[in-house]
């Protein structure tokens, strides 16, 4: 091998390793935390301004619980009439009550209603898509004060896992630019949901 095509493979060789020193893992205990972290980090789909993107290296979660997996009993509402939906700016979204549901929390009974985006369905990929926002005594503390999200798709039967270990922050948290629906009054429960995303520190 001559000597410049040497300096050439060892100059290579260097430059690739230091490319892998600078990517860091991604960050998270689970798929949800690892995938909502490679989103945030990535330019093309995170809600975070860019001087927040530039040093993020991952959110903040409550760690997992299984305890914050219910199974919850889904009742169809069929009859409710479209309304629109308050956010934090002056869009008003087509939303429908889907259904409710009820399930018990650490021996505690509670209800939450979802509700159906109706532009969204609308979407290939999200014809089956709900949308379960609440509100908890964690918000303005640990969690973000408007409340959290969790995205869920429609039963097959009168059953559906809500997972709050993967509740996520509305875009608004991070960047003000965003329009958010606004978590109704009725999807408050109280007591604490010690699961999901936690508040962003914004620098």
């Amino acid at each position: 091998m001559s000597k410049g095509l040497f300096s050439v493979l060892f100059m290579l060789i260097m430059v690739s390793t230091s490319c892998a020193q600078k990517k860091r893992p991604i960050q998270g205990e689970t798929e949800f935390q690892k995938e909502i972290n490679a989103n945030y980090k990535d330019a093309s789909k995170s809600p975070l301004k860019e001087k927040d993107r530039k040093n993020f290296e991952g959110l903040d979660f409550f760690k997992f619980d299984s305890t914050y997996v219910v199974t919850a009993n889904f009742k169809r509402t069929p009859n409710e009439k479209s309304f629109k939906m308050k956010t934090t700016t002056s869009r008003r979204p087509i939303y429908v009550k889907y259904g409710e549901l009820t399930f018990n929390l650490k021996g505690e009974p509670f209800k939450l209603n979802i509700y159906q985006n109706q532009g969204l369905i609308e979407k290939e990929g999200y014809e089956d898509y709900l949308f379960l926002p609440f509100l908890d005594e964690t918000n303005g503390l640990e969690s973000y004060g408007g409340g959290r999200y969790v995205d869920t798709r429609i039963p097959e039967g009168d059953t559906m896992v809500i997972d709050f270990n993967k509740a996520y922050n509305p875009y608004c948290a991070y960047n003000d630019r965003y329009s958010c629906p606004i978590v109704p009054r009725k999807n408050y429960l109280k007591t604490r949901i010690e699961a999901g995303v936690k508040a962003f520190d914004k620098h």
